[in-house]
């Protein structure tokens, strides 16, 4: 069910995908308490050269930095959970990658139930054929 994109600004990994995939997934389960049988992860990467912060390049201030943008259904998570997520995700970028950039970002986006989904099937969708399931 979240959608999570992320720019890295390193070399392209596989192995270093698959260790963001996996951190990244576990922590949005553990913060905002999702599924992570449902969760799509894409991973891009940006040469630190072309990665600009304060009008210098990553590279040139020996530094990495990442973006993560993920959508999730607006009001299932609390401030609280946003905040401790956001704080999670930094720490584990910073593991993985080593010294960031001030200038990373994690952004989520709480959009509507009725034009957010998966499988051709509103999060509206879901949520209410699963209320009526429990009535019947």
């Amino acid at each position: 069910m979240p959608i999570i994109n992320i720019a890295v600004a390193a070399a392209a990994n596989p192995d270093l995908s698959a260790q963001i995939a996996a951190s990244v997934s576990l922590l949005t389960r553990l913060h905002l308490r999702k599924d992570p049988t449902v969760t799509a992860v894409a991973i891009s990467y940006i040469d630190p050269h072309h990665w600009f912060a304060g009008g210098k390049s990553i590279a040139s201030q020996q530094t990495t930095s990442f973006w993560l943008d993920i959508k999730v259904v607006d009001g299932t998570n609390t401030k609280q959970e946003l905040a401790s997520y956001i704080e999670a995700v930094y720490a584990g970028f910073e593991e993985l990658l080593g010294t960031l950039n001030p200038e990373s970002y994690v952004l989520v986006h709480e959009v509507s139930a009725a034009a957010y989904g998966y499988g051709g099937k509103t999060q509206e969708f879901r949520f209410i054929s699963g209320k009526l399931q429990e009535a019947a």
